[in-house]
């Protein structure tokens, strides 16, 4: 049982990468650093977009709209980083 919650933890730490990566690839977008017609750029973007937004939509329609900016995926860490330590401090210490 203690080999599924580690594989749940590690899945968890993946996530938020995924999300930070997905943070920083809409700024590089934003400000023209990549392109975003370059066939990569496309791929990851997309592949990252398929990843994220299905968590991260119903968190947006919650949160009031701040103009441009997504706050979303910082609650999203919240949230993962608070799971994190509930499995850490309640379940993993008391399973065999």
């Amino acid at each position: 049982m203690r080999a599924i919650l580690d594989v749940i933890l590690i899945v968890l730490q993946l996530y938020v990468w995924v999300l930070i990566a997905a943070a920083v690839l809409s700024w590089l977008v934003a400000f023209n650093v990549v392109n975003p017609y370059n066939q990569f750029v496309r791929s990851v973007g997309e592949f990252i977009y398929r990843i994220t937004e299905p968590v991260l939509a119903p968190i947006r329609s919650i949160l009031p709209s701040l103009g441009g900016l997504d706050l979303s995926p910082m609650v999203l860490i919240l949230i993962i980083f608070f799971i994190e330590r509930v499995i850490g401090l309640y379940v993993y210490p008391y399973v065999f």
